[in-house]
């Protein structure tokens, strides 16, 4: 994976599944939940996978009261793409090329590395949607290296000849690399893994799944791991 990909936590409910417990305790309780005496963290995990997620019940409307954001970096504009395609439930809110592009113009000036603005995948052996393999040599890389760094050089002239950002980035390379923030509930979560983290998703989503699934197990660790034992890349699509 390449190394300059992260995923940050912005935020996250505290006590995640005692929210969702407390909720759908309320679906079925007489009264309010004032006065009830919440479980624990470990506890709350352990009756949400029993009686909501265990033998694909599928009550899952509890598991949107929580939710978590995150600052996704680094990540090629492709699997924004692809992720934001499959939004249900979730907020992105995406870096825009409409209005900043020094670190293109930095490219150009020799000041940052190609590869710091652009993602180009590994030298390897790849196959395409149909089952074609083929490999990517070390030769064609650094054939696309040069011509990202040629793209920074126009578009850098561009900058200077009066164009805004907004009509100089027609010439950016498809995958210059984006940050974007991204928000959802354990449902909705689950739904975009269930998209993105199977074998045939692009190679850069089920990365970023990857790491997704990281910071999931920590924040829902009791509904994490059930998903992972029971759903994650066997494309069982969430309701």
């Amino acid at each position: 994976m390449d190394n300059r990909f992260k995923v940050n936590v912005l935020s996250a409910t505290s006590s995640p599944q005692r929210l969702i417990w407390a909720s759908a305790h309320q679906c079925v309780c007489e009264g309010s939940l004032e006065g009830v005496t919440l479980p624990s963290e470990v506890d709350a995990g352990v009756y949400l996978v029993k009686h909501l997620l265990a033998g694909n019940r599928g009550h899952f409307s509890p598991l949107e009261a929580p939710q978590i954001s995150f600052n996704i970096i680094g990540f090629p504009h492709s699997t924004m793409q692809q992720f934001r395609t499959h939004r249900v439930g979730v907020h992105f809110s995406v870096q825009s090329f409409r209005y900043t592009g020094q670190w293109v113009i930095d490219v150009a000036n020799g000041v940052r590395e190609v590869e710091d603005v652009f993602y180009l995948r590994p030298i390897g052996d790849y196959t395409d949607r149909q089952g074609k393999k083929y490999r990517y040599r070390e030769t064609q890389r650094t054939e696309d290296i040069q011509f990202c760094l040629l793209a920074s050089k126009m578009y850098a002239n561009r900058i200077m000849d009066g164009f805004s950002e907004e009509h100089a980035r027609s010439i950016i390379p498809f995958d210059i690399r984006q940050n974007w923030v991204m928000s959802a509930n354990p449902r909705s979560l689950m739904h975009i893994l269930d998209l993105r983290a199977k074998s045939d998703a692009q190679l850069e989503c089920q990365w970023l799944s990857s790491l997704l699934m990281q910071h999931f197990h920590q924040w829902c660790p009791a509904i994490a791991q059930w998903y992972r034992e029971n759903r994650l890349s066997k494309a069982r699509l969430s309701p």
